[in-house]
This record gives structure tokens, sequence and C-alpha cells, in this order.
């Protein structure tokens, strides 16, 4: 990331009173619609086309990185690609407040990333958040899903121990009365 920097595009979604992630920061993305869609991998592209105007035909696919498990029960596959600098991106007004280029190298310095931690069972539970601070001293708060994939991306790529020693993720025997019953 030190000798080839690129950036990554989060959205920060519209305001809206029927979405509970309302003007929070996240990368595109949606439900697997079994109409629309064979797979994670075609949810995401048609995501990104929907809400940002990238046609599939543009973006390089490298892969997966492992799936994140919400409090809630949700389980999100992140995918990484890229695309080039040139292709335009145009967002949808009505799911995309604005996007939002972070550089790597903001999110790969340790001194970005503040990790609360709690008891869970005797286990230490971190929940971490990113504060950006854009050029024109926009300030942008990334936390929950999107900060825990993107200190996945982080630990698995390159190797630097974002998250606390000792600390872990919650997984499914955390949640499994929510998931069950």
């Amino acid at each position: 990331y030190k000798d080839k920097p690129y950036d990554l595009v989060l959205i920060r979604r519209t305001k809206s009173k029927t979405d509970k992630h309302s003007g929070e920061m996240s990368f595109p993305g949606g439900k697997f619609d079994p109409m629309l869609d064979k797979s994670y991998l075609d949810t995401a592209l048609r995501e990104l086309e929907e809400e940002l105007g990238i046609s599939k035909t543009n973006v390089n696919v490298l892969g997966s990185i492992d799936d994140h498990l919400t409090p809630k029960g949700f389980i999100i596959t992140a995918f990484v690609a890229y695309i080039d600098q040139d292709v335009r991106i145009v967002k949808e007004e009505n799911e995309v407040q604005e996007t939002v280029k972070i550089p790597i190298t903001f999110f790969a310095d340790k001194k970005n990333y503040k990790e609360r931690t709690y008891d869970l069972k005797g286990d230490l539970i971190g929940v971490g958040k990113f504060n950006y601070r854009s050029a024109e001293n926009k300030k942008y708060v990334i936390f929950g899903a999107t900060s825990h994939i993107i200190v996945n991306f982080i630990d698995t790529i390159y190797n630097i121990g974002l998250k606390t020693p000792g600390c872990r993720r919650i997984n499914c025997e955390d949640i499994k009365d929510r998931i069950i019953g």
C-alpha cells in the first residue's frame, strides 16, 4: 500500500426514515435478490452499478474476504475489486448522499483506528471506528460492519494488527439466541 497507494470508495447513505443506517458511511451493497442474482458476487456488482453507476464490465474483482457477522445476525459477504481511475462514479441520489475516496494509507495507520472493548462471557470483544477528516476538513466516522470489514482487510492483506491483542469479534455462538428464538 505504501508503494502503490489507492483509495477505498465509501458512500454516505441518503437520510431516510425507513433506513436504520440512514446517513452512515458504508461500502456499496445490498441484499441478495433470487430473481436477479445467481451469486453474492452478482449482488455486489448489481448494487455497485445501482448505487454508483459503475458497470460490472469496468470492475476487476480480486476475490472476497471473510464474511462478517453482525450483532443482529446478518452475514455480510465483502468482495475486493478495483476500477481504473478514469471510470466515472455517478451516485444514485435516492440511495447515496455522497461518495468519499479515502486513502488506504489512512486505514493502515494504527493511530487512526480507535477500539472500544467489552467483556462478553469472559471474552474480550472489540468494536472499532475510524474518524477521517477530508482535505476540505469534513469529518467522516466509519464504524460498525464497515470498520470491521476494513480492519479485516488490512489485517489479512497487510498483516498490520489493528485490533487489540486478545480481542475477538462476535460469532454465531454469541448471538445464537437472537437467531433461533
